[in-house]
Parts: C-alpha cells; structure tokens; sequence
C-alpha cells in the first residue's frame, strides 16, 4: 500500500509566472491530477457537470474524477488552450464526453452560451462548478487598484450568478452547485486582501442560495481548499515563495488538486442528499471557525 505522506510530499522550486492565468504545462513539478489511491465506485453515472476553470489544478483533478465516476464534462476556460486539450484527452481517454467552452467567465454572454452548449451537446446539466478565479498578489492595501478589484470580483463572483441564472431551467431536483472556495474567506491574507473578500462573498452565495433553492431539490455547497499546488499560485507569489510556501498547516505541505477532487466528489453525488449550505475544508489541518 503507498504511503500518502510520501506520495504527495514535494519540494518545489523557486518559479514564477508573469501573466494570468498561470497555466500548468509550465510548472515543475507538474500539479498531480489524478491519484492511484482514488478508487471509482460509479457515484456519478449518467450525470452532465460543467466545471469553470476546469483547464488544470482543483478543476482539472475533479474534471477527471468525474469522468471516473461515469459523468461526462463540459470545461471552461480562458485561453489555456494546451492545458485544456490535455485534459479534455485525459477524459476522453478514460470514456467519458468533454466538451471544451474557450472563453472569459466575465461576460454574462459566455456564461449563458457555456450553459446552453452543455446542456445541448451533453444531453442536460446536473453539476455546476463554479471554479474559475483570478488571485491579484497584493501585499500592501496601497497597491489594490480599482482594476484588480474589478477583475477579481467579476471573475469570482459576477460569474457566478451569470453561470447559476443561465442554469436554473436545466437544474433539477437531485442537481448540485458548488464554490471552489478558500481557508483565505475565514482566516483572511495580508497578501490577497482582494481575494479573499472575494472567496468570503462566494461562502455568502453559497448559504444564500442554498436557502432559496432548497425547496426546489437543488444543493448548494462550498470547498474550502487551503493551499493548493496549482498554475493559480506560481501566477500570483513571488518565485522566492514557493519553496516554502504551503506548509503552516498539521500535514506541513501543500496539498495536491487529486486530494480536492474527491469532495467535488461527494457534494455532487447521492451520497450527499443531505448535505447543503455547507463548506467541507480540504486544508491540511487548519482551523476555521466555519
């Protein structure tokens, strides 16, 4: 039996990417999507899930294990073109239907052609994921600028209700919404005060909706991911972060997407009927107060 200490143990060097989004085929190591001790039971057969941001990190890993579970995907994402073919590969290699949307979450247009191509060319939709963010390094309260505001909040939080509204006539009861959320939207970062202002706004949604749908069959839940080995962190910290960035927690590392995935898992499966306005935290052993 492999050891999982040892298996997601590693020791990145110092890296760093000048644009955003950051994308994956340039990272060393490269993020670990998927996970040998991960084991399909068919928890997701026949269901259509659309994963924003869905290219490579948390969205890619949970992309796959989908396709695992007998779901078939619909990923959208910026211009991370490689990044994206490599995953959309991956779950036609594993049998299951992807189906690309290139384009910026910002646009209410995209959202609504997104939802629609999905539902149209997958045959419904039955999982919303709304994963796609956008993660400003801002160290000093001064250096936050309306337009890092702007983009940050229409990219983590308008997109949200352009993707949940264009979604509700194909929603049913027994369907699934979820944030990918963050440990940054209860303990806050001096260094992503925009954010994570953000990340807290999606836990509010979340709860609200969850309230408002509920009558209605349909779930509402967050993941709370500490931190993540993904093209979001080496696009955003400085490269001389890295090495040891990710190890304040019990497990003293970062977290690898494979081991986020399996809570995207749960929350949409029937397993998780009772389950909603709720936020499970995959962080390592940090406490939250939420």
């Amino acid at each position: 039996m492999e050891n999982p200490y040892e298996l997601y143990e590693f020791e990145p060097p110092p890296q760093h990417q000048d644009r955003q989004p950051g994308v994956e085929k340039d990272m060393w190591p490269k993020p670990m999507a998927e996970s040998p001790l991960y084991k399909p039971a068919g928890r997701l057969e026949g269901k259509k899930a659309l994963i924003t941001g869905g290219d490579s990190g948390i969205g890619k890993a949970t992309a796959i294990a989908y396709a695992k579970e007998g779901a078939d995907v619909s990923i959208v994402y910026l211009e991370e073109d490689d990044d994206a073919a490599e995953t959309e590969a991956r779950i036609t290699e594993i049998g299951r239907r992807c189906l690309l949307v290139r384009g910026d979450v910002r646009s209410e247009e995209i959202c609504r052609e997104a939802v629609e191509r999905t539902a149209d060319e997958l045959g419904g939709l039955d999982v919303l994921i709304n994963n796609a963010a956008y993660q400003p390094y801002e160290p000093e309260i001064e250096e936050v600028t309306q337009e890092s505001i702007r983009r940050t909040f229409e990219t983590n939080i308008f997109s949200a209700f352009y993707l949940v509204k264009a979604a509700m006539p194909h929603l049913h009861p027994g369907s699934s919404i979820m944030f990918t959320t963050s440990i940054v939207a209860y303990r806050g970062s001096g260094s992503l005060p925009t954010y994570s202002s953000t990340k807290g706004a999606q836990v509010a949604l979340m709860r609200s909706l969850a309230m408002s749908l509920g009558t209605r069959g349909i779930r509402v839940n967050c993941v709370a991911a500490g931190p993540v080995w993904t093209a979001l962190q080496v696009a955003c910290w400085p490269g001389e972060h890295i090495p040891k960035w990710g190890r304040n927690n019990i497990m003293k590392r970062p977290g690898q997407p494979a081991e986020v995935a399996p809570a995207f898992v749960f929350l949409a499966s029937d397993d998780a009927s009772f389950v909603t306005g709720q936020t499970i935290h995959v962080n390592g052993g940090q406490i939250v107060n939420g």
